[in-house]
């Protein structure tokens, strides 16, 4: 990568009075409001949809000659949003990874129901197993967030308010990934104990662990299928929220990586 440019111009951010810095602020206290209220799957596909929002905003922060500059002359800051942004698409990619095996395994499960297959055992052993891989992959994830938490130094209030961004889209996929596996992995937050003590602690509130809950009990087939057909369309919600915030990533990344080209 060549050397960032250097311009003998102003090194200051936006300050906080800026529109799209505040707007920020209130959309990313919402985003934490609602989280503490709520971890159901319709709360967490929700917040998800907030956070497209929230980096539209970042978005056209970063449009604003006035952070370009100020990013071009502090490559420690601007390094720590590249490698954020590339953190972030990462947990995106691992619940996506997720929600299609998800899918698959309930596809599969279901049809072997509908076919009352006499090898139905073996279909439900095969998506517990799925089940087992899916949540050591996003155990394995969460723990590894741990040593990767960022931390900032930077004073300037928009740079501050950029790793806030960030902070809670981290939140939010941390806690994504916590709902379909029911981690007990060492939570990599205070807000993510809190959110995880509230999943653990509301009965019913799951589709995943429901489903778990009614295989291992060998429950009737047709109470299984109930279950599968609630998970069914929290997948489905799960699966395009999550594709549509890596679409504004992805264009967030491509605008960080176009200020190193000015």
């Amino acid at each position: 990568m060549a050397a960032l440019s250097f311009h003998a111009r102003s090194n200051s951010l936006p300050t906080r009075s800026h529109p799209l810095v505040s707007e920020i602020d209130e959309q990313v206290c919402r985003l934490r409001q609602s989280q503490a209220a709520s971890t159901s799957s319709s709360s967490i596909s929700r917040n998800l949809n907030g956070l497209q929002d929230v980096y539209d905003c970042v978005d056209q922060l970063l449009q604003l000659p006035t952070t370009q500059q100020a990013l071009i002359n502090d490559q420690q800051c601007f390094n720590a949003l590249l490698d954020g942004s590339l953190r972030l698409l990462d947990l995106c990619n691992t619940a996506k990874d997720a929600l299609s095996q998800m899918k698959e395994s309930v596809s599969d499960l279901q049809s072997a129901i509908r076919r009352r297959q006499d090898g139905l055992q073996g279909e439900t052993r095969r998506y517990l197993k799925s089940r087992k891989t899916v949540i050591k992959a996003i155990q394995k994830v969460l723990k590894a967030m741990i040593s990767k938490k960022s931390t900032s130094s930077n004073n300037i209030e928009t740079a501050s308010m950029l790793k806030e961004a960030e902070s809670a889209a981290v939140e939010v996929l941390e806690c994504l990934l916590s709902f379909i596996s029911q981690s007990t992995s060492k939570p990599t937050s205070w807000s993510l104990v809190s959110k995880l003590k509230r999943v653990a602690a509301v009965a019913g509130e799951n589709e995943f662990s429901d489903v778990d809950a009614a295989l291992k009990m060998n429950k009737s087939s047709e109470e299984v299928q109930v279950h599968l057909k609630n998970l069914q369309p929290c997948i489905q919600d799960f699966e395009e929220g999550v594709e549509c915030l890596f679409r504004r990533l992805i264009k967030t990344r491509a605008s960080i990586l176009n200020i190193h080209h000015l």
